[in-house]
């Protein structure tokens, strides 16, 4: 499902029209992506939660050298299915 079929079942849905449904989701999005670069963290009960996870530094090899390489720590955003999603796909 694409951003445009998305925005089409949230309007068909909640009765709103396309726009705002695409307000709304563009809206949610920001959100979500604005706390988790300030390192909070978002529960949505039944939905799952998103975070900010810490991958430490380590070593790798390049693919077209087969050189060894430093690839530093990261942050990067996590998403972890709640038990209501999980129990749902697994039907």
């Amino acid at each position: 499902m694409k951003k445009t079929e998305l925005i089409a079942a949230i309007a068909e849905q909640s009765g709103l029209s396309k726009k705002d449904a695409e307000k709304a989701l563009n809206a949610t999005l920001d959100t979500i992506v604005k706390a988790v670069a300030e390192n909070d963290k978002i529960q949505l009960t039944g939905f799952g939660t998103f975070e900010q996870r810490q991958r430490n530094a380590r070593t790798g090899c390049d693919p077209r050298t087969g050189n060894t390489i430093e690839i530093p720590a990261s942050k990067v955003p996590a998403f972890k299915a709640g038990k209501a999603f999980k129990d749902i796909v697994n039907k």
